[in-house]
């Protein structure tokens, strides 16, 4: 069981000092390039070719037994696990943080031979006002903090006070900061706006790390998912993420597809490789599998590790918990035994 994990990680994601780094072999920082609407302008997207290709994902690849397990313990090492509630209290950021830096039971992992890879989840991502809880209760373990930013989950507040609150989310200790965009500049086909727009978010945010929000349940069509997702990777964004999670549709795997081959096509040009980050409705193990599998077909191995795969979600790491459970017992457990926090 360990060798099939080893070989499946390759490093060790609790030991991370950098969330873009794996290993020490650093992935170059995607740069961006000059507005250049001629790479995007003549997209169009089958909706029915990409639906027919989503549908084989949950079908023609399986894993079984010790690969599944396998591959459970890299989909956690690439969860954000996030709250993000009206409700949230300092307490229950503290727990969230604990369950990250211990995201498995112990006797769990010790039954699967892995107590000593140092697992930990990939993020913690929380509102501004839970940053400094989170970076205090993280400290030391190689864990970075990402915050929510420029007015999310709608993005409806000036310009000004988006950059205000990049800058002031990275004051206090963010290492990476997840922006949403202008839906309206992508709606109406301003592309320079939105180029614009985001190229400020990523001078704002320094040496954070820039994850942009496409909401892409908003954006009407499927050619208009691509072309802001080159938008955001030519104005230097470092991840394209799906969703807020406050959408009435968040992540699907027909966006998902969209999106990768973005990111794909972007590397074929520029050589830089861009995350990507499905967030919203991703609850299963199930699930989770699918999208591994279409990241590994897709754009392959190197990008099925949390410097370039993410998912967000919150009660995710529980159901993951729960089948490594029956892995080791051959029982399910009730999913209250599984708690985030």
């Amino acid at each position: 069981m360990t060798h099939i994990i080893l070989e499946l990680m390759n490093d060790k994601p609790g030991t991370n000092v950098h969330p873009i780094e794996s290993s020490g072999r650093h992935i170059s920082r995607n740069t961006g390039m000059e507005f250049r609407p001629e790479l995007f302008g003549s997209i169009r997207i089958n909706r029915s070719a990409i639906e027919r290709r989503a549908a084989t994902i949950g079908t023609r690849r399986t894993v079984k037994k010790k690969y599944q397990a396998a591959w459970l313990l890299r989909a956690l090492t690439c969860i954000d696990l996030t709250t993000l509630a009206g409700d949230d209290t300092p307490g229950r950021v503290k727990r969230l943080c604990q369950k990250a830096r211990h995201p498995v039971r112990h006797d769990l992992l010790r039954a699967l031979q892995v107590e000593d890879l140092g697992i930990t989840t990939a993020a913690v991502c929380v509102y501004h006002n839970f940053i400094a809880t989170a970076v205090k209760e993280l400290k030391g373990s190689g864990i970075p903090v990402a915050a929510v930013s420029t007015g999310f989950p709608a993005g409806q507040i000036p310009m000004a006070l988006k950059l205000a609150q990049i800058r002031e989310s990275v004051g206090a200790g963010a290492a990476e900061i997840d922006i949403v965009i202008s839906r309206d500049k992508v709606l109406c086909g301003d592309w320079q706006g939105l180029y614009d727009e985001v190229r400020e978010f990523r001078e704002a945010c320094g040496e954070a790390h820039l994850k942009t929000i496409l909401a892409t349940g908003e954006l009407a069509t499927l050619t208009n998912v691509a072309k802001a997702s080159w938008v955001c990777m030519l104005a230097g964004a470092d991840f394209i993420k799906t969703s807020t999670g406050k959408e009435s549709v968040n992540a699907t795997l027909p966006y998902s597809l969209v999106m990768v081959r973005a990111i794909r096509d972007y590397y074929a040009l520029t050589g830089f490789r861009i995350g990507y980050k499905p967030a919203g409705g991703i609850s299963t193990a199930k699930v989770a599998l699918q999208y591994l599998i279409l990241m590994k077909e897709e754009l392959g191995i190197q990008w099925v590790k949390p410097h370039l795969f993410r998912f967000g979600a919150s009660s995710l790491l529980g159901d993951i918990e729960r089948q490594l459970e029956h892995y080791v017992t051959g029982s399910y457990s009730a999913s209250y035994r599984h708690p985030n926090g």
